[in-house]
């Protein structure tokens, strides 16, 4: 279905004059003259001009990870958030902890920039403090030359010709600022797929058919209806009773309404607080927020007041949230629609960028305006499936790409794919993706399609530690792949040698892909080997950090307890990096306090036969661990 972009605009007030703009830009979009008065010529609104050469809609974990993919890959990007805060879901303003293929409680925690971003948060955030995972988000973003970060910035046009967007306006209520912004490529990040409908691009939304995709579980015929949006609260226990009253507004609740959501405790509730299916989740956004917020309230009544939670008695609630969390809106059509069966099926694409491990994870539309019903129907997977990525750019336009929960996948399919760890490396797909495409100057589309382009991308993903299924390192600019690896110790199974076989990681085929060197009795070393010298610029080193396990912030104790918050116990710690020709040593590198999976080693060109990577000490396991070693001219 599309949506046009005039009436979208008509909706939200723009097309008829009603946001307050100055007189010279309301000329372009509504045709307003010129008034010829002193506050036409002193406007209060101002209009700045950005050119770039990627603009990312959308500051939560797809839109975070894709802006710094892509400057980390060179381009300059422009980010908007229409908040001030970085995160989307998993932020401060609406603390869902991030989920994805750890699910599946296998080792398929996703790695790359959310892994380097979930370990820093562990490692610098033992108090559990939600602004401080913004903070992290921040910090990243803003130590990052090549990105203009604007925030509290909303979306609101765009321009577009045949099949190229042309620039986009967007409005700073903080600034008074509006921005017209023109770029090479943009990337819809934004959840509700808002840019590719502005742009008039194809979407979909709704439930579909069991005809339209012979999905097992479409329906008998498809509805407009979607899975709804979620406020979230948290309480703390104190020594003393905490008395509550509820406001008028709050819905009533007794324990007939319990009967399929399980109220486990206290301090962080609860996911399926949700309404807003039936309706529309977007246009309809301000009623659903009052009404959830009724049934935050009355929910907190019934705990405090009803008397079946005595326990409740010195809780009191600490936060409760302001922005729903959304779960489904618009599902922008690319070239290719994944569906149920692909992801049941562990359908392995040749154009793989990126995996899932959620379930197949359906909310009832209804929520808790039906309490005699399941909140949800979730069905487990038995392992984790690939995402083409013809799944991650529009078939209506050339240089329109896009990540999170609005990509092209049928209802079912995002009832896996909408969680946040796998948003988050779709994110970084896409924006590896696009710069890869200006640096070629080729399309998404040619990307795609074009095997030796394509191989060429995944290898660039997989070295900069986003994981695809099946895709092992066979960079022919590796030059670690030439050497002989010798080492100090090695454990059976984990022979040096596996730190150049090709996998980075355990992928539960019965190797183990790692180097382990015994520290019990002092340091361990590996070395890499060349018959003759080499020229080294880039040592990349990827360490264990226990992917096995799940590792992220959330606010219920239970599935903190499921983790290791801090420095991971199997990452080595302290280490020296030694460039050898013959005997000598020509340079060494001290690294104290290391916590991070990947870390990139950048030099100048120093000819070496040898490098070394002496391990001292780990966070606490007693050998060092190590999956790969890369060396790059």
């Amino acid at each position: 279905m599309k949506n046009n972009r005039r009436d979208f605009l008509k909706a939200l007030g723009i097309g008829s004059g009603t946001l307050l703009i100055d007189p010279v830009f309301a000329q372009h979009i509504s045709g307003i003259e010129e008034d010829k008065n002193e506050a036409a010529e002193q406007p209060v609104f101002s209009v700045r001009h950005i050119e770039t050469d990627y603009v990312v809609a959308g500051g939560g974990m797809a839109g975070f990870c894709s802006a710094l993919a892509a400057a980390r890959n060179g381009l300059k990007v422009v980010l908007i958030q229409n908040r001030s805060r970085l995160g989307g879901n998993a932020s401060s303003e609406i603390r869902m902890h991030i989920c994805g293929a750890t699910a599946l409680n296998q080792v398929w925690r996703e790695t790359g920039i959310l892994e380097e971003v979930m370990l820093t948060e562990a490692y610098i955030n033992p108090q559990r403090s939600w602004e401080i995972f913004d903070y992290v988000l921040y910090d990243k973003v803003l130590s990052n030359p090549n990105i203009t970060l604007l925030f509290d910035t909303m979306l609101y046009d765009v321009k577009t010709e045949g099949r190229h967007i042309e620039g986009i306006r967007a409005y700073c209520s903080q600034t008074e600022e509006i921005y017209h912004v023109k770029a090479m490529y943009y990337a819809d990040c934004t959840g509700d797929g808002t840019l590719a409908a502005l742009a008039g691009a194809e979407f979909m939304r709704g439930r579909e058919a069991k005809s339209e995709f012979n999905e097992p579980l479409g329906l008998e015929k498809r509805d407009d209806i979607t899975m709804g949006n979620s406020l979230l609260f948290m309480a703390s226990e104190h020594d003393r009773e905490m008395p509550f009253k509820a406001p008028t507004w709050a819905r009533k609740y007794d324990f007939e309404d319990f009967k399929f959501r399980k109220i486990h405790s206290f301090e962080y509730g609860y996911w399926w607080i949700e309404l807003g299916g039936l309706e529309n989740i977007v246009h309809d956004g301000q009623k659903i927020r009052h009404d959830l917020m009724g049934v935050v309230f009355g929910v907190w009544d019934y705990i405090k007041n009803s008397g079946n939670h005595p326990e409740s008695a010195n809780w009191a609630l600490s936060w409760f949230g302001a922005i729903p969390g959304k779960r489904e809106s618009r599902r922008i059509v690319g070239d290719y629609i994944l569906t149920q069966n692909d992801i049941l099926q562990q359908k392995n694409f040749e154009d793989r960028v990126a995996y899932g491990g959620w379930p197949l994870d359906d909310h009832l539309p209804a929520g808790m305006d039906d309490t005699s019903l399941s909140p949800f129907r979730s069905i487990p997977l038995k392992g984790p499936y690939s995402i083409p990525l013809r799944s991650l750019y529009s078939k209506s336009f050339d240089n329109l790409v896009m990540a999170g929960r609005n990509i092209s996948v049928t209802h079912v399919a995002l009832s896996t794919t909408r969680v946040m760890a796998t948003c988050a490396t779709l994110g970084q797909a896409i924006g590896t993706a696009v710069a890869y495409c200006v640096k070629h100057r080729i399309t998404p589309a040619n990307l795609a399609n074009t095997k030796e382009r394509l191989r060429d991308y995944q290898q660039l993903l997989l070295r900069q530690d986003q994981a695809i299924l099946g895709v092992v390192n066979a960079d022919q600019q590796d030059l670690a792949r030439e050497a002989v690896v010798k080492a100090s110790s090695e454990s059976t199974g984990f022979e040096a040698k596996k730190v150049i076989d090709g996998v980075n990681r355990d992928i539960q085929d019965g190797h183990s892909h790692q180097w382990r060197g015994d520290l019990r009795s002092g340091d361990a070393h590996i070395e890499l080997r060349w018959s003759a010298p080499r020229t080294i610029r880039t040592v990349e080193l990827t360490f264990d950090t226990g992917l096995n396990r799940h590792l992220r912030l959330s606010g219920e104790n239970g599935t903190m307890k499921r983790q290791v918050r801090g420095p991971q116990p199997e990452t080595i710690c302290d280490y020296t990096l030694e460039y050898l020709l013959g005997e000598k040593v020509i340079k060494t590198e001290e690294v104290r306090d290391n916590f991070l999976r990947k870390i990139v080693h950048e030099t100048e060109s120093i000819r070496v036969d040898r490098i070394r990577l002496t391990a001292k000490k780990t966070h606490g396991d007693p050998y060092a661990r190590v999956f790969e070693i890369r060396c790059y001219a």
